[in-house]
């Protein structure tokens, strides 16, 4: 290990953590051993751990140098430091920086984490120096639950997020599942940045004979064995644009000889499509009721047909 360091020790992530797991830990432990939130008889330990913490998440937070110092125990092949970059001091902490032009002073690489939120969200500033960045608006997440018919027709109104009022539409034909975005209905960022997004997953109340494959809907229809082996003709819900509630029915014919689990499929009575005219199909699954329980005559009748040759 570099300088004798195992850097998964010092963040306690397993070496098959992922990224996600090695920046959740090292904000956790930036925050815990942060030399201003210990006693004064603890700072001198807090800062060779802190520095510790950091050390070990500029190599494992960035993908290039975590697959070098997995290979060879170090993130440097030359052994004496970052290759182009210097190590400095500012206050109780180490950093590394990039002497390269426009390089971005704290670069982790593939990262979308930038490791001074720690002391933006923890003390209000940014550290070394106390300036705050300005920052873009936070994003608002929401879930909405809305009837069938919604779906369907689609809407809009107005609903109360955490940023005020917000007026949105919702398309025809609209999913379970579907998230939403509405650019810049989030909250305010700070001067000069825009405001974050607004984003809605939409919960859809399908009525119980539905379900959803892909954009097809799915129906499943149970018929006896008679039925099956005679043929008959069952009534399937479907989508009708033309009635308020959004529900219609129609009449499927199965054929003789139909076997356990046959599809058939009606075309253009499904959900509205929400990128192009018209509407999706309907997907139906036939099964088929066994009897559990005959009576004599039904019995014997079944007998006399195996009979039968």
């Amino acid at each position: 290990m570099a300088n004798g360091k195992d850097y998964y020790q010092i963040l306690g992530v397993g070496r098959n953590a992922s990224s996600e797991e090695i920046k959740t830990a090292y904000k956790k432990l930036a925050k815990e051993h942060h030399p201003d939130m210990v006693d004064a008889s603890n700072k001198e330990s807090a800062e060779k751990r802190f520095k510790e913490i950091n050390e070990a998440y500029q190599v494992l937070g960035d993908p290039q140098k975590r697959k070098m110092y997995d290979q060879f125990g170090t993130a440097d092949p030359n052994a004496s430091g970052f290759g182009g970059q210097r190590a400095g001091q500012w206050g109780p902490f180490s950093y590394t920086y990039t002497t390269g032009s426009g390089a971005n002073p704290f670069d982790f690489g593939n990262s979308d984490f930038d490791p001074l939120d720690i002391f933006e969200d923890f003390f209000g500033f940014r550290g070394f120096g106390g300036s705050k960045r300005p920052k873009r608006g936070k994003n608002l997440h929401y879930e909405m639950v809305i009837d069938f018919k919604d779906a369907v027709f689609g809407f809009e109104k107005e609903v109360n997020a955490e940023s005020g009022k917000v007026k949105i539409k919702v398309p025809s034909g609209v999913r379970d599942g579907t998230e939403l975005r509405f650019g810049g209905k989030g909250m305010s960022g700070d001067t000069g940045m825009s405001s974050g997004d607004l984003y809605i997953t939409i919960r859809v109340k399908y009525p119980k004979e539905f379900r959803f494959a892909g954009d097809t809907l799915f129906v499943v229809k149970e018929i006896n064995f008679v039925e099956a082996t005679l043929g008959t003709e069952i009534k399937i819900p479907t989508v009708d644009m033309s009635r308020n509630d959004a529900l219609g029915e129609t009449t499927l014919k199965i054929p003789s000889g139909t076997q356990y689990g046959a599809k058939f499929i009606i075309r253009g009575k499904g959900m509205p499509n929400i990128n192009r005219r018209g509407q999706g199909d309907i997907l139906v699954q036939v099964v088929i009721n066994t009897p559990t329980r005959l009576s004599k005559e039904q019995r014997d009748l079944l007998d006399k047909y195996l009979k039968i040759k």
